[in-house]
């Protein structure tokens, strides 16, 4: 599980500025008491000589260097004591960089040190809670592409040995069907996250009706939802939006399909479209379990998957994309969930974002 890292607020630069100005000062101050210390001494002893003479160069030179050196000494030992938590975080910087997500740093109690090091142990917890979750789906990912190539690979087996009943043998290819259609959608889902990532401006924009592309989507979905018995109620009329049609395509999709996985039998399935001066939104909802705290903070993060009974129908992959999409187009997402009801809200600016995206590219 992974954390949101807390914003770093950028140190007072009157206050860095402040510091470093005083050991310079300090450091200046030094040297002229000492410069001017040895000269008075001399001058009120007599030992000055004529302005020519080496007698007089002499101890001056001395009361300079001397000066000069013991304020050398005093701000390095000053700079190297404001300074000294530095080394500590490169140390960790370069353990992080070899794959130790494990590490952390305390650099002090100074507000500028312990802001710095708040903001190195958010990174290193978020990069090992990254790498856990990359683990997981690995593990995770392998095991469930595998178990529907077995399973093909074993029915197609019985099949071609031949001597089938009919009713074994409709089953039998019902399952191949089902399995091979799974596969399909797992790699569809990683090859849509890998393409989306990777894509920082909207191309192929246009404005086009997004209330008949969301009924296009409840059709594609209509065998899993008839399956459940599941009740279609759509509150929407004509609605135009600005932006990409194959993009928001994989939004509707992901939002249905897991409406309907996580709806009951015989439930009922909710879409709107509301619409003002500024913002689209479309509602898709279900009478699902609520979500609880815990998978609603991370429900959009790659690979997470909170509810284990629903696992093996998805790799924790659609939300992620759906956000990416929902981003792109400089829209929101919201998640409203209570007992009987979850709702996903898709808010996306009427014709301005995706417009100068288009540009843009």
């Amino acid at each position: 599980m992974t954390r949101r890292i807390p914003k770093l607020r950028r140190p007072k630069f009157s206050w860095i500025v402040l510091r470093f100005s005083l050991i310079v000062f300090i450091t200046l101050g030094v040297n002229f008491v000492i410069f001017g210390a040895v000269v008075a001494f001399l001058a009120e002893t007599g030992r000055l000589g004529t302005m020519d003479s080496v007698g007089r160069t002499l101890p001056v030179l001395f009361a300079a260097v001397a000066s000069l050196s013991i304020g050398a000494v005093l701000a390095i030992g000053m700079v190297r004591v404001q300074m000294r938590w530095i080394p500590q975080l490169l140390r960790g910087m370069k353990r992080l960089s070899e794959g130790h997500y494990d590490e952390r740093v305390d650099l002090g109690r100074a507000p500028f040190q312990r802001r710095v090091a708040q903001g190195f142990n958010a990174l290193a917890q978020e990069l090992q809670s990254t790498e856990m979750l990359r683990s997981d789906f690995v593990n995770n990912f392998s095991h469930e592409f595998k178990t529907p190539i077995v399973s093909i690979s074993g029915f197609a087996r019985l099949l071609e040995r031949g001597g089938v009943p009919p009713e074994e043998e409709r089953e039998y290819l019902k399952i191949i069907a089902s399995e091979s259609a799974r596969l399909a959608n797992m790699a569809t889902n990683v090859l849509n996250l890998t393409k989306i990532e990777n894509q920082n401006i909207l191309t192929n924009v246009t404005e086009f009706n997004v209330s008949e592309q969301l009924r296009r989507c409840i059709l594609l979905l209509e065998k899993r939802w008839t399956a459940k018995g599941i009740e279609i109620e759509a509150d929407f009329g004509e609605h135009m939006v600005r932006g990409s049609e194959e993009l928001l395509q994989h939004v509707w999709v992901n939002l249905l399909d897991n409406a309907v996985k996580f709806s009951p039998e015989g439930g009922t399935l909710h879409a709107a479209i509301r619409e003002d001066a500024r913002w689209l939104r479309v509602e898709i909802g279900n009478e699902g379990p609520p979500i609880d705290p815990e998978t609603r903070r991370h429900m959009f993060e790659k690979f997470y998957q909170g509810e284990t009974s629903h696992a093996r129908e998805g790799a924790g992959i659609g939300l992620s994309v759906v956000k990416k999409v929902v981003s792109l187009h400089g829209g929101e997402i919201e998640v409203d969930s209570a007992p009987g009801r979850t709702t996903f809200a898709v808010r996306l600016p009427r014709g301005g974002q995706a417009g100068k995206d288009r540009k843009s590219a």
